[in-house]
């Protein structure tokens, strides 16, 4: 009979378990702690939506619609993409729920997100990320409160040090059709000397070469001309109530005027969170303002501003959570009591506690098991004339002690 070959993980998916997976849970609940303090709601949206919600919003001439999302017709044949990020599917149900009546929303989210690209270190096919937006807020604050909230969440993950928010504006429209035509300007002058990706962003979208990677694009990027001489009046006081804001809170942050999105809905703030701990991949958070998303998707003209991190860094940076203890192992060291031990166990985890018990293999090395765990309280459950005997131990656990042997009381007494 021929050997059934096991099915493996598919490329750049991950199974998550043990540390890693404590990991996760703690940038996780961290996270969701944090939100709760800044007055955010959690939202959890569908893993796929109709393809124009991604190709709308994030644009087609970007790589990720164009080369990174995973689309497929359902067997109705309507395009589906699963989400390559969260801000396209929080603004289609902004549109589709109604939100409009709840302005200024404040949502949260997490989950899965999918990019069919090279996986590396910390990036996947199938990876994780947090996600904040405020929608109907055209004020500066509003970018102050996610910037100040990020801020807090990397403080309160212990991986603050190291991590530099890096913030720059891409002003009102005014500012940046007048910049985006000095740029263009600048680029078709060394349209000779440019890589053949920037080519085609110098006609579709040319403020992305100001963030190439090509060796032959950086000298001519490095010289374009910079935002701030077509900064409007008002762009500049945007940006500057920003920073000032900041600069109250305490939030420490550096200019890079080289920091763009380039779409054209973005607006005013753009802004990452950097670290060189982990090489290549050092953006830990980053977003920016996108005034212009919800009326390119059909729906009013709305203010937005959000940030999303990936989860797979920041628990790459964060200190091992501990294994989690147990306030009570039970050691079956007769197979005679094991309905006295189901009966003890069940009393425990009604009361509260987290509970073991150890039933298998040899009665004698049962015990010698149980006191491996990490738990504050070892039982032991034996048989002795026909009754059954339950012995307590514990170090440093008076409390949780009393009240399982409270609970031992009540258990033997019922039976």
């Amino acid at each position: 009979m021929a050997r059934i070959e096991p099915p493996k993980r598919v490329r750049g998916t991950q199974d998550i378990f043990g540390e890693e997976q404590r990991r996760f849970a703690h940038v996780l609940a961290t996270f969701e702690r944090v939100r709760a303090l800044y007055g955010f709601q959690r939202v959890d949206l569908p893993v796929f939506e109709d393809t124009q919600v991604f190709a709308r919003s994030i644009g087609e001439t970007t790589d990720v619609v164009s080369k990174e999302m995973y689309s497929f017709p359902d067997r109705g044949g309507d395009p589906l993409t699963l989400r390559p990020e969260f801000t396209a599917g929080i603004a289609r149900a902004y549109l589709s729920e109604g939100w409009q009546r709840f302005v200024p929303l404040k949502v949260t989210t997490s989950g899965a997100v999918f990019r069919y690209e090279r996986p590396q270190k910390g990036r996947y096919r199938q990876f994780h990320q947090i996600d904040a937006e405020i929608l109907g807020a055209a004020e500066p604050q509003a970018d102050v409160e996610l910037l100040v909230m990020a801020d807090q969440l990397l403080h309160e993950l212990g991986i603050a040090d190291g991590v530099t928010l890096q913030l720059n504006t891409l002003g009102d429209a005014e500012t940046r059709d007048a910049w985006r035509a000095a740029l263009v300007a600048h680029f078709e002058a060394h349209r000779g000397e440019l890589s053949e990706d920037s080519l085609v962003r110098l006609d579709k979208n040319p403020l992305r070469i100001l963030d190439s990677k090509d060796p032959r694009d950086r000298p001519i990027a490095d010289a374009a001309p910079d935002i701030d001489a077509y900064l409007t009046p008002q762009a500049r006081a945007f940006f500057n109530a920003v920073t000032a804001g900041l600069d109250a809170a305490g939030v420490a942050w550096t200019r890079n005027a080289r920091l763009v999105r380039g779409l054209d809905y973005y607006r005013h703030t753009a802004f990452e969170f950097v670290t060189d701990r982990l090489g290549a991949q050092g953006t830990v958070l980053a977003g920016g303002r996108y005034d212009g998303l919800i009326g390119s998707l059909g729906g009013p003209e709305t203010a937005g501003v959000g940030w999303a991190a990936g989860m797979e860094r920041l628990a790459m940076l964060i200190a091992a959570p501990a294994e989690p203890r147990l306030d009570a192992v039970i050691a079956l060291e007769h197979d005679d009591a094991l309905i006295d031990g189901q009966r003890l166990l069940a009393g425990l985890r009604r009361a509260g506690l987290s509970a073991e018990m150890i039933a298998s293999g040899s009665p004698r090395k049962r015990f010698d098991k149980a006191s491996k765990l990490p738990a504050d309280v070892l039982i032991a459950i034996n048989r002795q004339d026909g009754q059954t005997v339950v012995n307590t131990r514990a170090a440093d656990a008076a409390e949780t002690l009393a009240r399982i042997k409270a609970i031992i009381d009540k258990v033997q007494a019922a039976s």
